[in-house]
């Protein structure tokens, strides 16, 4: 009785069910794999500064998925304890003055570097805050991310103003920022991680709390 039970077909409804179970079990794992290969695949490149010879698939004869992980991670931490010396701080000035020269480089050098000062500092103040703003229209509300508070731009939009930034679904790299007033805004007793899972699985994983009264 149990063979007939085992190699019986269930039905269409069942069969689209365990499809779609299968699906939300394998596109996490897979895109989590992807995401991770890139990256390992990118820090072992950093393996090419090292002489031919003393490369892991030199001496161990065959090539080692990742070595160059801890070499990356290595460079990464020796760069900031240099840079923490007042010799390496004189050097990487020249460094930044001669990337600044170069037209074309100084720009998008120069970009690159002020978002990545503002984001990664402990000091910055960008993306700490979660907010909800007006937008597309007056009857809608977005996720959004305080940048900054312009007060270059004070005597033009006056104190009561903040810089925002509304990333898109499902990709947040992507959005627009805008400048809005502070009353204009909602801040959300969320955090950051919160609010961009959110924003990636398009409203399914909802945040944890309500807008702040």
């Amino acid at each position: 009785m149990w063979h007939g039970w085992l190699f019986r077909l269930p039905g269409e409804l069942t069969m689209k069910r365990y499809f779609v179970t299968g699906l939300l079990i394998w596109v996490p794992l897979g895109i989590t794999l992807w995401v991770l290969n890139a990256l390992i695949g990118a820090m072992d490149t950093s393996l090419l500064l090292l002489p031919e010879s003393w490369r892991p698939d030199a001496w161990l004869g065959t090539p080692v998925r990742g070595g160059g992980v801890i070499l990356t991670l290595v460079i990464i931490l020796f760069t900031g304890l240099f840079a923490a010396n007042l010799i390496g701080q004189k050097l990487l000035d020249w460094w930044h003055g001669i990337l600044n020269r170069i037209p074309v480089v100084n720009s998008i050098y120069g970009s690159v570097k002020q978002v990545s000062d503002t984001l990664l500092s402990s000091e910055g103040n960008a993306f700490k805050k979660v907010l909800l703003v007006r937008y597309p229209h007056p009857e809608a509300w977005s996720l959004a991310f305080q940048t900054n508070v312009p007060r270059e731009l004070a005597p033009e939009l006056g104190d009561d103003y903040v810089g925002v930034f509304i990333p898109t679904t499902p990709s947040p790299v992507n959005g627009f920022y805008f400048y809005v007033r502070r009353d204009a805004t909602l801040e959300v007793n969320v955090s950051v991680d919160a609010a961009l899972k959110y924003i990636i699985s398009m409203g399914v994983v909802a945040p944890p709390s309500q807008p702040v009264a």
